[in-house]
């Protein structure tokens, strides 16, 4: 706590006088005011958490690049962006192990009393750490790519996978920060809207796609888990930051399993199964793989008699 203030250039609570030998017989009622600020932190449990999640992001990163390396170029796509998801998050994870990557934020907080007490009124300080958010609205975006991308969606259809998504984030993002009651729920019911976006979109739409393309047997089981685990990340962000029902390291726990299932487990999973269906596989020639100066990839620009120059 005295970390915080001196940090923050907040002045400390108190001094707050103790009971006098006249009052301390009576029975003590609570104040409506006065009580010092309350700091909800992560403690040993959560911050070995983060240690740990960071080797192990590490640990995937290193790995699923030496697994990319040794793949053709022309089918390395999905290789390539599970391991930039598995990057950032090693990132976000290292920022948020070694003291950083988080801020306070300061929620007033009410209880009501029974015998027609008076409310008491305290001020909660809550570590929130936004390099989660930073991660999530890289990488989440980059996972709903590789599932469109295997069930042969549409450009269009992806691009509003991704903006449910980034809407998705960005409201849980604000309802975290927010400082009233009623617009932080109001955001996060707004979450849950951009989420069934999200989930329809992946259910139907691409459903759809990858039946009509031959690829739902790998498809189908990837999108139906990665729904599961994206609807317990938004579960986990109602009774922990909102709610607060959720100790911090009872979060940081729960969305470092969630990270696991979400990341290394998914590519892992994606990885070893769409080389097994060919209808699943993506090839990408041309300038992917043969660079500006393959011919392939040259821009042209026709005369109109048949003729064409490079660009």
């Amino acid at each position: 706590m005295d970390d915080y203030y001196d940090v923050y250039g907040h002045p400390k609570p108190g001094p707050y006088p103790t009971p006098t030998s006249a009052t301390a017989s009576t029975i003590p009622l609570p104040t409506v005011t006065g009580t010092p600020p309350q700091f909800e932190h992560i403690g040993a449990a959560g911050h070995r958490t983060l240690w740990v999640l960071f080797v192990l992001m590490l640990l995937s990163t290193i790995s699923f690049i030496g697994i990319a390396w040794r793949v053709a170029i022309p089918k390395r796509l999905f290789y390539q962006l599970t391991t930039y998801v598995l990057l950032v998050s090693t990132i976000s994870y290292y920022a948020m192990a070694t003291g950083g990557g988080w801020s306070i934020h300061r929620v007033w907080a009410t209880e009501g009393h029974k015998h027609d007490l008076p409310d008491t009124h305290h001020v909660v300080l809550q570590q929130v750490f936004w390099a989660r958010y930073v991660d999530w609205l890289v990488t989440t975006p980059i996972i709903l790519f590789i599932l469109g991308a295997v069930s042969g969606l549409s450009g269009s259809n992806i691009l509003n996978l991704i903006v449910a998504n980034v809407t998705m984030n960005l409201t849980v993002l604000f309802s975290t920060f927010s400082h009233h009651r009623k617009a932080k729920w109001g955001w996060y019911a707004m979450s849950w809207i951009a989420f069934a976006a999200v989930a329809w979109n992946l259910a139907v739409n691409a459903r759809a796609t990858a039946q009509r393309r031959g690829a739902q047997g790998v498809y189908n089981p990837l999108a139906i888990y990665t729904v599961v685990v994206w609807t317990t990340y938004v579960v986990i962000w109602g009774v922990g930051g909102l709610s607060r029902t959720l100790t911090p390291d009872g979060e940081a726990i729960a969305y470092a399993i969630l990270d696991i299932l979400a990341k290394p487990v998914f590519g892992l999973w994606l990885l070893t199964s769409q080389g097994k269906v060919k209808e699943a596989e993506v090839h990408v020639d041309g300038v992917w793989s043969e660079g500006f100066g393959h011919r392939e990839g040259l821009l042209r620009v026709g005369n109109g008699h048949g003729h064409d120059e490079d660009a």
